[in-house]
């Protein structure tokens, strides 16, 4: 970094190892928390390094913006509940994008100034910083708008929008053009106001369990912007960082794609051709079997071998201190007992293993669906708390059907089901379950927290 002090460099170089040794510890729930320190360590130094060597201008205004910022960060990040988790994700990646965006046109307009000579390629990260990180901040804020129920969660699709994108599209690339050719604050302003719209159309048509698959593909977003605005301001720290989220980003919408069993385009533009993970959402009217809490504590009593599958609803409730102690009150029976993790389970990946962790639940006891799904033709009792679309058969069975080609859980394999559910609503995806029918399976109605505090009350009775 030119006209950079050696130990300042240095000092770039630490705050740089943390990122990657925090991701590294983030990989694994028993090392998640350390990682998550060390890398806050790491910014907080790369923050603090610039103001030991840099000229600032207008440090009064800098120091309030950060208090600010850290007010509002502590404030939102004590009272934000695990169930409101994805949004404050989207949030804190949609600023990131666009703080990005921000300061490639204020870049932008130094270089339109000063009038001298700058490399194509600069110019061409400007531009990409402006678009990409615009995209990010818009998409993001409507993805907070559908988890939060701001907006309907369905696909939102009008005649005319694949036409609209493309558009869109095409003058986002002829303006980035533009910016190379001759850089100006009003090119630059007009890109970005063309990102902010891509932004919203490319999540409008999103719906169901694929929005936090889109939160996960725009954070990639933000990590690539962040990399580019390192390059223009020729920050290595912030090279290296953005490269990391970007990196990361792009590997866990991945991932989170092959477990929904879908391809990232089909997940971003399925809607427009009918397909989309989210279906009528009508209750059912059925007859199912349905017990009390002391019926279904003598199936958990004395069973040999139980699987629990978390799910949203378990958040919502905040029952997992509840279930955890109902779990050891098995265990000290002598039962066999684990927790089965979808990928997707809940809003955003690692949801149920954040959630669980908080109720200090050992991380031996979480198995990932690859390491567990052999297990349930074994298992006597798969008790299913505010989980539905996870364990659907619908994925395997019927073709046509929004999860269909999801891999799921293999609940319905197990000897007996117990689901625990508010009413008869459908999950997420808005379809309903078959399994909620099977001769096998029996409902456990009410609020999750109410109905596991009544499972215990009962197993410790027995």
């Amino acid at each position: 970094m030119t006209g950079t002090p050696v130990w300042a460099q240095l000092a770039y170089l630490v705050a740089a190892v943390c990122f990657v040794l925090a991701l590294k510890g983030l990989s694994s729930p028993k090392h998640a928390r350390k990682g998550n320190l060390l890398g806050a360590f790491g910014a907080v130094l790369a923050c603090v390094t610039v103001f030991f060597y840099a000229e600032l201008d207008h440090l009064v205004w800098i120091l309030l913006a950060i208090a600010v910022g850290s007010v509002v960060g502590a404030v939102g990040a004590q009272r934000v509940q695990m169930t409101q988790m994805p949004q404050l994700v989207a949030l804190f990646n949609g600023v990131g994008g666009g703080a990005a965006a921000l300061v490639a046109l204020l870049e932008l307009g130094d270089i339109a100034g000063a009038g001298e000579e700058v490399g194509g390629f600069t110019l061409a990260a400007t531009a990409f910083t402006i678009v990409v990180g615009s995209v990010s901040f818009s998409g993001s804020l409507v993805t907070f708008a559908k988890l939060q129920e701001l907006m309907t969660s369905r696909p939102v699709v009008f005649p005319g929008l694949p036409v609209a994108f493309a558009a869109a599209l095409l003058g986002g690339v002829v303006l980035s053009v533009l910016t190379v050719t001759d850089p100006a604050v009003p090119t630059g302003v007009l890109l970005a106001l063309i990102g902010l719209l891509l932004g919203v159309l490319l999540v409008l048509p999103v719906g169901g369990a694929d929005v936090p698959i889109v939160i996960s593909l725009l954070n990639a977003f933000t990590g690539l912007t962040v990399a580019a605005g390192g390059y223009v301001l020729d920050n290595t720290v912030l090279l290296v960082a953005g490269t990391l989220v970007g990196a990361s980003g792009t590997f866990l919408t991945k991932l989170m794609a092959a477990a929904m069993g879908r391809s990232v385009g089909n997940i971003l533009f399925g809607a427009l051709k009918g397909g989309s993970t989210l279906g009528a959402g009508v209750a059912s009217d059925r007859p199912v079997r349905s017990a009390g809490a002391e019926d279904v504590a003598i199936l958990l009593g004395y069973a040999h071998k139980v699987i629990i599958v978390p799910g949203y609803g378990l958040a919502v409730a905040q029952a997992q201190h509840t279930l955890r102690e109902l779990v050891d009150v098995l265990g000290e029976r002598g039962i066999e007992v684990g927790y089965a993790i979808h990928p997707v389970a809940g809003r955003m990946p690692g949801h149920m293993n954040v959630l669980l962790a908080e109720a200090q639940v050992p991380y031996e006891q979480l198995k990932e669906m690859d390491d567990i799904n052999g297990e349930f033709k074994q298992t006597d009792v798969v008790l299913v708390v505010g989980a539905n679309d996870v364990v659907n058969p619908a994925a395997k069975t019927t073709p046509g059907a929004p999860i269909y080609g999801m891999p799921i859980l293999n609940a319905d394999e197990a000897q007996q089901i117990v689901f625990l559910k508010r009413s008869m609503r459908p999950g997420f995806a808005g379809i309903e379950n078959e399994l909620l029918f099977d001769p096998k399976t029996t409902l456990l109605f009410g609020d999750a927290k109410d109905t596991l505090g009544k499972l215990l009350s009962a197993v410790k009775g027995l």
